[in-house]
């Protein structure tokens, strides 16, 4: 299994993350346009990640590989504490798909969503473009797939922030720490 770490976002590491967020592959999954992929760009993102961590918003981090070497973004975003849901989203740089990173990376996000924050729900949405990322999420043992229509407002609130069809899927509590702590108990 790869081996990743979760860091506080830092301003240091912008150049790095736009010109990841810059690469077409990543730039189209994401919908980022050339200014939100600039340094600049970059840097004022940095800003309102932690901004909105201080005002409880969000919980982002940036993912670094055992070679410590920055890989991409992952974030618990619209954190709603009254409802103890969330959505969390993850993108990795071009040259570390494939290697089990996202996998681990959302498994450390989730353990933290569910047993820090206490949230019931964290919704996975993805774009109906991104095959990569749907495939992705359904390789998780832990998430539910197409809850759009069980949890309609949500899925219709991703569509509206994505300007695009997406599809809407769910990890619950119970069932993310049930399949954790039996993993563990396994290994």
């Amino acid at each position: 299994m790869v081996c990743i770490t979760l860091v506080p976002h830092d301003v240091q590491y912008a150049e790095e993350i736009s010109k990841m967020t810059s690469a077409p592959a990543i730039r189209n999954a994401l919908g980022l346009s050339d200014t939100q992929c600039s340094i600049a760009g970059t840097r004022d993102y940095i800003r309102l990640m932690q901004l909105e961590e201080k005002l409880g918003q969000q919980f982002s981090r940036m993912i670094f590989n055992e070679d410590n070497e920055l890989i991409g973004v992952i974030s618990l975003k619209g954190m709603d504490e009254k409802q103890k849901i969330c959505h969390i989203g993850t993108w990795l740089g071009r040259q570390y798909w494939g290697k089990g990173y996202n996998q681990v990376a959302k498994m450390e996000m989730l353990k933290i969503a569910f047993e820090r924050f206490q949230l019931n729900y964290v919704f996975a949405g993805a774009r109906l473009a991104n095959i990569r990322s749907q495939k992705a999420q359904a390789k998780l043992p832990y998430m539910t797939l197409n809850v759009g229509q069980q949890f309609y407002r949500e899925w219709k609130k991703l569509e509206w922030l994505e300007q695009t069809p997406c599809i809407l899927n769910v990890v619950r509590r119970e069932d993310f720490l049930n399949w954790y702590y039996q993993d563990i108990a396994v290994s």
